[in-house]
């Protein structure tokens, strides 16, 4: 692979993670929340019924669905916070994005040769190198951006910013604090093995289907819109497989993070989780997370695959 192609590749991942991470902050934010250890929010008012007819209030003590916590957001914090870590979450989406795709596509080049070209084995070994690299070079960035999102405050609060929140890390637990959750991110590195086996998969189906109704022309065949829209189908298919699969590590890695917490490495999060609050909790957020990673992915695949176009010529 040539340096220009390697560029090429960095500036598409770069493009296509910024766009994806702009459209779709606030379900990370909601997300986010549904996923700590604060996630349950008090709800006054209920009312009981009592043997004898009548009826008390208490505090109940619930966990609410996606909507109830957007709503919970913008009530008491207002709309701004949804987008609360952008400013980090842009910071880091390119570079780890560029990262990642620069990697993955070296990584594939290099492997051609050692193993059957464009084989799932070298797919998955890519994609995990891929990975291992891009989480290793950014865990501070996403670090930083989980905190500011756990950042609840209401409307008139002064509210944290990256800086602060920067000094307060390193204060309480030196250069090591960015790095926490960091063990989830390695665990959830199968989630974008599965993810990349799958895509490429069914990209090679689609060009193999194009390829042969091409065979009787003797054009060659150029991209058009509908290969594009097949791309984002495959990346939204691959995505919806393999987060499903591999979603707990999203859960254990947010804890993790939190300020403060009784969390200290991946397994006991995990077993802590499970002990305390059961095994449904080592999903909670999956359905906001489906909501915004599938189309996340698909815009960041698309916007890679049509800027590795246009570069490329």
């Amino acid at each position: 692979m040539s340096q220009r192609d390697t560029l090429v590749h960095l500036f598409a991942g770069g493009c296509g993670g910024t766009v994806g991470a702009i459209l779709t902050c606030p379900l990370e934010v909601v997300k986010t929340r549904l996923q700590s250890s604060s996630v349950t929010f008090y709800i006054s008012e209920v009312q009981l019924n009592t043997m004898n007819g009548a009826s008390v209030n208490r505090v109940a003590r619930v966990s609410p669905g996606p909507l109830h916590c957007l709503k919970m957001i913008l009530q008491k914090e207002g709309p701004r916070s949804l987008f609360r870590g952008l400013g980090p979450n842009l910071v880091g989406v390119a570079p780890s994005r560029a990262i990642y795709f620069a990697a993955y596509s070296t990584c594939k080049e290099k492997l051609n040769h050692v193993f059957a070209a464009d084989s799932t084995q070298v797919h998955m070994v890519s994609a995990g190198a891929a990975g291992f690299t891009a989480i290793t070079a950014t865990n501070p960035i996403w670090l930083i951006k989980t905190r500011l999102q756990l950042d609840a405050r209401n409307r008139g609060e002064r509210r944290l910013n990256a800086f602060e929140c920067i000094r307060r890390v390193y204060k309480a637990d030196g250069l090591k604090g960015f790095y926490r959750g960091m063990s989830a991110s390695y665990a959830g590195i199968s989630e974008t093995v599965i993810h990349f086996v799958i895509y490429e998969s069914i990209k090679r189906k689609l060009l193999e289907q194009k390829s042969a109704s091409m065979m009787d022309d003797d054009e060659e065949s150029a991209k058009e819109a509908s290969d594009f829209v097949g791309l984002m189908l495959a990346a939204a298919t691959s995505k919806t497989c393999a987060t499903s699969i591999a979603y707990p590590h999203e859960v254990v890695r947010t804890r993790l993070r939190e300020e403060g917490t009784k969390y200290r490495s991946f397994f006991q999060t995990l077993s802590l989780l499970v002990k305390e609050e059961g095994y449904s909790s080592l999903y909670r957020g999956l359905t906001t997370h489906l909501v915004r990673q599938i189309p996340n992915t698909a815009i960041m695949m698309c916007t890679y695959e049509v800027v590795v176009y246009l570069l490329d010529g």
